[in-house]
């Protein structure tokens, strides 16, 4: 991976890599039955403000009903935390809190994402949700890839999963730096770069100025 982080890696090719080097084949192995429904909550979460009107929710969501609809699994729920940057832990993320009020109150047992980055793009932030949803007995999966991310039994399973969370936290950093020298450089070239424009700075607004400066 180049340091400029050109080239991002995505989440589910390492996942298809680290599978091949391990020869390992994972499926879900949920137990059912003809007469026997598998009943599932989703969790989606987008990072920013201007996230939430675009397609993220809805690439989210579409990508779980297939999972769940080719499982034979029941969505009975939907929990999402709007603008939530994937650093942050579970105390301030009030989807992710409701969605264990509800899992503690109705014995909901199964929880699924998009991807685990949807989770949290910080490795110690991805293992501390999961592991608060593996003490109240629950299973995540991961929707876009079949992955039980609480399983605990397969030691390669485990660092499988903390190698994506490591690339996921990557890619953020990254994403992060990019954006930061792109500003630096919109901030070399015109004075500024966030927040709203001053007043004047508009063409529409130049009769303005000169009142002022008449005054």
């Amino acid at each position: 991976m180049s340091a400029d982080c050109a080239d991002n890696v995505a989440p589910l090719g390492v996942w298809r890599l680290c599978c091949r080097f391990f020869g390992i084949r994972y499926t879900l192995g949920m137990e059912s039955n003809a007469n026997s429904t598998v009943r599932a909550v989703s969790y989606l979460r987008v990072s920013s403000v201007g996230q939430i009107d675009g397609d993220g929710f809805d690439r989210q969501r579409e990508v779980i009903a297939a999972y769940a609809n080719g499982n034979g699994i029941e969505l009975v729920g939907e929990y999402r935390d709007e603008g939530v940057s994937g650093t942050v832990d579970h105390a301030d993320r009030d989807g992710f809190n409701d969605l264990l009020a509800r899992i503690a109150g109705n014995g909901v047992r199964l929880v699924l994402v998009e991807r685990a980055d949807r989770l949290a793009r910080e490795l110690l932030v991805q293992e501390t949700l999961l592991r608060a949803l593996i003490r109240l007995g629950v299973r995540v999966i991961e929707a876009a890839s079949g992955t039980d991310l609480t399983d605990e039994s397969d030691p390669s399973r485990i660092l499988i999963r903390q190698v994506l969370g490591a690339v996921a936290q990557h890619e953020k950093t990254c994403l992060v730096a990019k954006l930061r020298k792109a500003r630096n450089r919109v901030r070399a070239r015109n004075g500024r770069c966030e927040g709203r424009k001053p007043y004047g700075s508009r063409a529409a607004e130049a009769v303005g100025v000169e009142r002022i400066r008449e005054l």
